[in-house]
Order: structure tokens, then C-alpha cells, then sequence
């Protein structure tokens, strides 16, 4: 049975195709290929012109011919990369073989065994897998988590002055504002991106267990620390690990696997909030004609959006924390484990994209009940108790917050008029009563 997105196994290729082909440019095999290619023809080029005397510097026109092997890489070019595969058993050496035949078509056969000069297979996964994952975040992750953000950031402003019953604990609580709770999630989001955005994209190039072992025997008089900082850090725009073993440590990505489970928990709690909001009427949701939203219901328009996004964050957490708790262990000086588990980088990803999408899905279908809201705010006058016996509390007044509570903390009926016979009852000047007649559940929000 060919494979679709009938066939996948996962549903990232299946039913969320759609949502998620895009990140195919980045986390497929064939990209992966791609990336490692780059990274090969990329040191070749920095070899020739501030590595290796021996080798001729580059004219122009070679250098873009270079450059159009991984610019121009296709789908068959990936698969020309697996057929070596099949007889070398070693994907990294089957890119090095891929592009010693590219440099015959081209010509210069006398430079070929430059190719992968003293590395191991881990300074090309290990600065391929980085500069992947990095675009990934830039061109994919952060537009779409930017743009809920910025949705947010919409609501917030539109509804900054509706007044609203709090709820702590489930129960009744002093009043607040949409506009405000809403952007509570706008920093917490805000400054979690920001500090993902600071977590440096490491990387691991320094020949077989990180000494540059090959290099220095091979040309003792070279900087190749100098070398390989300038090549990662300069020309990939990446951050190289000093010490290493064979591999790279993974720590700092595992920083980046905790910074995304932590915005991913953010949107868990905003889901939660909004469909919260949604089953106590807050919030209806526009009717889309033909859409079901229950198959023996028919008057169900159910939260599904923010029910799907809470699903995929949850699962692409359990990924995140495997990724950030395995990869920066491993035996000795490196064993295998990290190799196949960095093949499924992409899975949380595609998750979290998924789940960014039916937020904003959802975000856009939010219709403001505002009846609701100020139905709610008319049963819960209790909720002034706290600002009268504030103000009590400045006047001297004995015992405010006891005289609150027997008044409020009773299963009888606190409205308006009980406030209001309340206060008249008090020992105070006619001008704080009127002070204290002056709050409403509607005004006591705060600044």
C-alpha cells in the first residue's frame, strides 16, 4: 500500500498533513540529507579558503556550482543519497560519496578527498541537525506561536474594559477585567519566547572525540579551534561547543525542549481558561454552516479547537521531556542513543503547530457574551465585601473584615439592596456610606 495521508502511521502525516506538510522542508529524511549536504560542501569551501594551503582557493564560478549541489538538491538527488546507503550501511558516509561523484560531473576529482576531511559522521549531524532546527523555530514555530500571540494581544485591547466575576478556587472572587486576564497570558507567552529566542542553537565540530585529532596530525601548524569557531559560529550562524566528546552535550537543547514545554503548559491553561469561559456562556461560538458539532446532538457547537490544541501540547510535552532528560546523557566519550531519538525533533514540533493552528481556529470563533458576563457579576454583590471592609479598615472602623464575613458568608441571597442595608446599619459618616454605596461589582476592578 503506497503511503498518504490515508496510509501514515502517525497523524502528523495523516490527518494533519495539511497543518504540517510544511515542516517537511525540515524534519523529513530527505531534509536531513539536504542539511548534512550543505554542511559537507559548506566545509569544503571554508577548507579551501582559510583551512588547508595545498588546496586552490575557489574561483567564483566553482563556488556557486558548489553551492548549487545543496541549493538544487532535489528529491532524486535524496533518494541517489539512500541508494548509497544501501551499500556503505552509513548515512553520513553515503553524502560524502554522494558529493565525491558531484565533484567528478564537476571536474575537480583532485579536491575530492577533502571532502569530510578528518571529521566524524557527528560534526556533520551535529552542526546539520542545529541549523535545521533553527531555521524550523525561526520560519515555522515562531511566526505561528507570534500569531496567536498577537491575537491575544487583539482581544486584550478590544476587551481591556468588560468587567468580569473572577473565580479563585471555582468560587466567586473580587471582579475583574477580559481584557486583563487575557493578557496575562500575553506576558506569560511574551516572555517565554523571548527566552527561548536567547538559548543559544549549539553545535559539535571537532574531528572524532572533540580534540580536532585528524586535523592536528595532519597539519599541526594550523588554528583549528580558530577554524571551527569561525566556520559554526561565523559562517552557520551557530554556537560550537568548546569540549566535547564525540558528540554535542545537548544541554542547551535541552534548554530549548523546556522553554517549549513551558509555552506549551501557557497554552494548555490558556485552553482550559477559554474553555472554561465557553461552558459557563462567557463566550458562544460562531455557527459554521454544515459543520456538526455532535453526531446525537444536534444543538452541540462543542470547543473542539481548544480541545485538540490541549491534546497535541500535552503529547508533544511527553516528546519535549524525553528529548530534554535522554539527550545530554551518554556513555563515555558517546554511545548511539542520541541518534535515533534526534530523528524525532520534528514530532513535537509538528504537534505544537498543530495545536497553534486550532488555537487561532478557535480564538477566531469567540463571540463576547457580554449578558452573561454582567448576569454573573449581578448575582455575586459579595464579592464588594472586600473593598467595604478595605475602606473600613482606613476609617478605623473595629472588626471590618469580621463584620463582612457574617454578613457575606451565609447561603442567603447577597444583592444590591442587602449591601446597601448593610451599610446603613454601620457607625460611619454619611459620606463614607456613600463612598461605600459607590461600589459595584462593575467598578471594583482595580486598575
Amino acid at each position: 500500500m503506497a503511503l498518504s495521508p490515508l496510509t501514515a502511521i502517525s497523524p502528523v502525516d495523516g490527518r494533519y498533513h495539511s497543518a504540517t506538510k510544511e515542516l517537511s522542508s525540515y524534519f523529513s529524511e530527505a531534509a536531513l540529507i539536504k542539511y548534512r549536504v550543505f554542511i559537507e560542501i559548506e566545509y569544503f569551501i571554508a577548507l579551501s579558503t582559510k583551512g588547508i594551503s595545498q588546496l586552490e582557493t575557489l574561483k567564483d564560478s566553482e563556488l556557486e556550482q558548489l553551492r548549487d549541489i545543496y541549493k538544487n538538491f532535489s528529491e532524486d538527488d535524496a533518494q541517489s543519497v539512500k541508494e548509497l546507503e544501501k551499500t556503505t550501511n552509513h548515512d553520513v558516509k553515503a553524502v560524502e560519496y554522494f558529493i565525491k561523484e558531484k565533484f567528478d560531473l564537476l571536474g575537480i576529482q583532485a579536491s575530492k578527498e577533502f571532502i569530510h576531511f578528518g571529521l566524524t559522521s557527528q560534526d556533520i549531524n551535529n552542526t546539520a541537525i542545529p541549523y535545521l532546527w533553527k531555521e524550523a523555530l525561526v520560519n515555522i514555530y515562531y511566526p505561528t506561536v507570534e500569531q496567536v500571540l498577537s491575537e491575544l494581544q487583539k482581544m486584550a485591547e478590544q476587551w481591556g474594559n468588560i468587567p468580569m466575576l473572577a473565580k479563585t478556587h471555582g468560587q466567586p472572587a473580587s471582579p475583574t477585567r477580559l481584557g486583563k486576564e487575557i493578557s496575562v497570558f500575553v506576558e506569560r507567552l511574551d516572555v517565554q519566547i523571548n527566552q527561548l529566542k536567547n538559548i543559544p542553537f549549539s553545535a559539535k565540530f571537532g574531528g572524532a572525540t572533540g580534540n580536532f585529532n585528524a586535523h592536528h596530525v595532519a597539519y599541526p601548524e594550523h588554528d583549528w579551534v580558530s577554524f571551527g569557531n569561525n566556520f559554526v559560529n561565523e559562517q552557520l550562524g551557530l554556537h560550537r561547543s568548546q569540549k566535547t566528546t564525540q558528540i554535542e552535550h545537548y544541554d542547551n537543547f535541552a534548554a530549548q525542549c523546556d522553554a517549549l514545554k513551558r509555552i506549551n503548559n501557557i497554552l494548555i491553561d490558556l485552553c482550559r481558561d477559554i474553555w472554561t469561559y465557553i461552558s459557563m456562556d462567557y463566550f458562544k461560538q460562531q455557527i459554521i454552516a454544515g459543520q456538526i458539532g455532535s453526531s446525537a446532538m444536534p444543538h452541540k457547537v462543542n470547543p473542539i479547537d481548544f480541545e485538540n490544541a490541549e491534546g497535541n501540547l500535552g503529547f508533544a510535552n511527553a516528546i519535549l521531556e524525553h528529548l530534554a532528560a535522554k539527550l545530554p546523557i551518554s556513555r563515555l566519550q558517546r554511545d548511539l542513543t542520541d541518534s535515533t531519538v534526534l530523528r524525532n525533533i520534528g514530532t513535537p514540533v509538528a504537534h505544537v503547530v498543530i495545536a497553534l493552528k486550532s488555537i487561532m481556529r478557535g480564538l477566531k470563533k469567540l463571540i463576547l457574551n457580554e449578558d452573561a458576563i454582567k448576569a454573573d457579576l449581578e448575582k455575586n454583590w459579595a464579592v464588594v465585601a472586600e473593598a467595604i471592609q478595605t475602606i473600613l479598615r482606613r476609617e478605623g472602623y473595629p472588626k471590618p473584615y469580621e463584620a463582612l464575613k457574617d454578613l457575606t458568608r451565609t447561603n442567603e441571597v447577597i444583592n444590591k439592596e442587602a449591601i446597601a442595608n448593610f451599610i446603613d446599619r454601620l457607625d460611619i459618616a454619611d459620606t463614607i456610606k456613600q463612598e461605600l454605596k459607590n461600589i459595584t461589582p462593575w467598578t471594583y476592578t482595580g486598575l
